[in-house]
């Protein structure tokens, strides 16, 4: 006899039922702000946010009903559908206020606009502690803070000083703080494309990539890791989230890699390091790359095109570690994979909307629009396939999933935003620069070093693009200071924004693996910034070379870079990983480590050096190893 549901938790159910339909109607209502563009970026933005706040209520709730008595979970559950009427109210205020009323241009905001502009910033806030994190509300609050006393602080770092009602002027009634760029770019393009990677899932063809990679790698030495940094590849630009994507392809690859021989740790590392890297992946790169469009005012179709041989060189480098391990720990691959032919006929269908979007994309249409025709592209590829075709629910599945996913990203936008108005309108961008060219001596390698720094403490409580966004408005303008051209410098920022899914003490995506593969976390988190080590050499050779290939770099210079960027990585991965064709001494891994600086830190002719003797180096060791292999063969 079945046990009947209590109350709370019917009213449990009921919440869950509704969060599904706000989150559908929200996809609803994107996908027709998408095609139309009917609203003002005045309403549009406000009245997002405020969907997304009143969805980050119900999804994130104070407690849940598993965990909670029953009188306890009502009441706190009433006290967040109490914060989502207030949320409806600020909003209505906000999305419905004359900008051009005389009042408002000669003495500011009135008292009631005021309240709601204010209990808006509380409920982002209070919003934002639920779906990112305290780390990102303490960052956003020290700059409101800073804002408001800025007069009373010392000279060196002192500002204006403004009142509450210019700061919520500021921050709610314009296109600045909260309402910003982040906020636009979260709104339009990321939402959309993040509704693209849920369709993707739910259409299947998550899995397709897999097998995919399992069909290309699976037999090569350490088959199913090297098929987890390909299909990682391939899913993490589209997942917009390292984890996720760790979560996604680790459950599947880990407990192969595993079987086959490699320790848990590295398992556990090696899907974090592969994860993370989808995310400088084209033809979408998460989230970062649609915010670095818009500040740079550089098309994103150019951001793509320079970013393939950066992201082609990290995944290059983390396979090379991949083979290293499985070298020294003598792995083989998989015996028996299904064959690729097979794979593709099955799901060729599903390589089609990937086309479309890049070439789209490339072509320079809008990519809101590029978004939502992938997004019906995948649809249409489904239902056509009779193995694939995807029911009505699954349909409402994928809209839900995609608006849920997307709330993290769209309240840290939202929040970003606060940090990048209070930065423009009290002027501390310029102060920081200063600080951080003077800190650095003017040169170029120490400022790198303190902006890396900067990016893993940052990581350590932001996602990945509030990160981006927080310290692209600080530290890109010292880089641009010291010579470096503003896409260098953004691509730089934004490729170290990535470190801190990897790096200790504080690596999500590694102890999201760590999790999977019944590993240590901090031992798994040490093999992902080992594998990982293409987020700092490859921003180093961007600093260094014309590894970004712009109109002030020749064609030749982007040659010489990219090989000077392989020898890089190469030497490194030798020299950590003490094994090339057969072991390495001690002696032999430092010369390798210190001409892998040379080749980094040197100009030409010095970098050709480098090349060469690194290049004689390989080729040295690899002579020994096959004078040692035909001595045993002969014996």
């Amino acid at each position: 006899m079945t046990q009947e549901p209590s109350s709370h938790m019917k009213f449990a159910n009921s919440l869950t039922v509704a969060t599904g339909l706000i989150a559908v109607l929200l996809t609803v209502f994107q996908i027709w702000q998408g095609i139309t563009a009917e609203l003002s970026a005045t309403v549009f933005r406000p009245a997002h946010l405020s969907w997304v706040l009143i969805l980050v209520f119900l999804a994130f709730p104070l407690t849940r009903a598993e965990t909670a008595s029953a009188a306890k979970y009502i009441t706190l559950r009433c006290l967040d559908i109490m914060l989502i009427i207030l949320t409806c109210w600020a909003a209505s205020r906000i999305i419905t206020f004359d900008y051009d009323d005389i009042g408002f241009l000669l003495d500011g905001l009135q008292p009631q606009d005021q309240y709601a502009g204010l209990l808006l910033l509380l409920l982002l806030l209070e919003a934002t502690r639920r779906a990112v994190g305290m780390v990102m509300v303490f960052i956003a609050v020290i700059f409101l803070v800073y804002a408001l006393f800025g007069n009373v602080l010392p000279d060196a770092i002192a500002s204006k000083g403004f009142s509450l009602e210019e700061m919520v002027r500021f921050h709610i009634y314009s296109t600045n703080g909260v309402f910003g760029a982040p906020l636009a770019i979260a709104a339009g393009v990321v939402f959309i494309f993040v509704l693209f990677g849920a369709f993707l899932q739910v259409s299947g063809a998550g899995q397709f990539f897999i097998d995919c990679a399992f069909a290309i790698a699976g037999k090569s030495r350490g088959g199913p890791a090297k098929a987890s940094v390909l299909a990682s590849a391939a899913l993490g630009s589209i997942s917009g989230s390292a984890i996720a994507n760790t979560v996604t392809t680790g459950s599947l690859t880990i407990p192969m890699m595993k079987k086959l021989g490699y320790k848990a740790e590295q398992a556990a590392g090696i899907e974090a390091a592969a994860s993370t890297g989808g995310q400088i992946m084209p033809p979408v790169m998460g989230a970062g790359a649609f915010v670095m469009a818009q500040f740079t005012g550089i098309p994103y179709s150019e951001i793509i095109l320079v970013s393939i041989a950066p992201a082609i060189l990290y995944f290059a480098c983390t396979l090379l570690y991949v083979h290293l391990m499985a070298c020294k720990l003598n792995l083989q691959g998989m015996s028996e994979t299904e064959k690729i032919s097979g794979i593709l006929k099955q799901g060729w269908h599903f390589l089609l909307p990937l086309v479309m979007i890049t070439v789209l994309l490339i072509m320079s249409y809008s990519p809101i629009l590029v978004g939502i025709a992938g997004c019906a592209a995948i649809l249409i590829a489904a239902v056509t396939r009779k193995r694939s075709q995807i029911s009505l629910r699954l349909v409402f599945e994928g809209m839900k999933e995609g608006a849920i996913l997307a709330l993290p990203i769209s309240i840290a936008c939202a929040t970003a935003g606060i940090v990048v108005g209070v930065v423009g309108q009290t002027g501390i961008g310029l102060q920081f620069t200063q600080f951080l060219t003077s800190l650095s001596g003017g040169h170029l390698w120490s400022a790198l070093l303190f902006i890396a720094i900067a990016a893993v403490i940052l990581g350590m409580g932001l996602p990945v693009t509030a990160a981006y966004i927080v310290l692209s408005v600080m530290a890109v303008p010292a880089l641009m200071d010291l010579g470096i051209p503003m896409l260098t410098a953004h691509m730089i920022v934004f490729w170290l924004s990535q470190t801190s899914n990897v790096t200790p003490p504080i690596a999500l995506a590694a102890f999201a693996g760590a999790g999977i593969a019944n590993a240590s976390p901090m031992r798994s988190a040490v093999q992902a910034f080992k594998l990982a080590q293409g987020f700092f050499l490859i921003p180093a050779m961007m600093a260094f070379s014309g590894l970004i290939w712009t109109q002030t770099e020749t064609p030749l210079e982007f040659i010489e870079s990219t090989i000077a960027c392989i020898a890089l990585i190469v030497a490194f991965a030798g020299g950590i990983e003490g094994y090339l064709f057969r072991p390495m001494s001690g002696i032999y891994r430092l010369i390798f480590l210190l001409l892998a600086a040379i080749t980094l830190l040197f100009p030409h002719p010095y970098r050709l050096a480098g090349i060469l003797c690194i290049a004689l180096l390989i080729l040295f060791e690899w002579k020994r190893n096959r004078q040692k292999n035909t001595r045993l063969q002969a014996s």
